[in-house]
């Protein structure tokens, strides 16, 4: 689990001096980390009842094309670059940012694959 809640840490470095301890509401989740894969998804819930899909695994992703503004879904082939963490390119990890190969080629992600459950990208042209 991870803790969610302000630093102890004041931005000059000094410190806060906490009136109380950590609280339920700020635990987070660990994280879904998006692989290329046959389809796998879990629905979490969420606070206030709501619901999330995590995509555990995404063999697909709907692609647009600004040029010609059609969109179509597109096998994705594998991870190019990663701006968000190096590393990730070689764990073939999907984030938002994310740039992947797909059939029609190379696109960058720009939805939340572990918050949606989808994969939506924009060609690179």
């Amino acid at each position: 689990m991870q803790w969610q809640g302000r630093s102890v840490r004041k931005p000059s470095g000094g410190r806060y001096h906490t009136s109380q301890g950590k609280k339920r509401t700020e635990i987070g989740r660990a994280p879904a980390e998006t692989h290329i894969g046959e389809d796998r998804r879990r629905i979490v819930r969420t606070f206030g009842g709501n619901q999330k899909v995590r995509a555990l695994r995404v063999e697909y992703a709907t692609v647009s094309n600004p040029a010609t503004g059609e969109t179509k879904k597109a096998k994705i082939e594998a991870v190019e670059a990663n701006s968000a963490n190096p590393n990730y390119v070689r764990r073939k990890l999907l984030t938002k940012g994310a740039v992947i190969k797909t059939e029609m080629g190379n696109a960058r992600i720009v939805s939340r694959p572990s918050q949606d459950g989808v994969v939506n990208a924009v060609l690179l042209v």
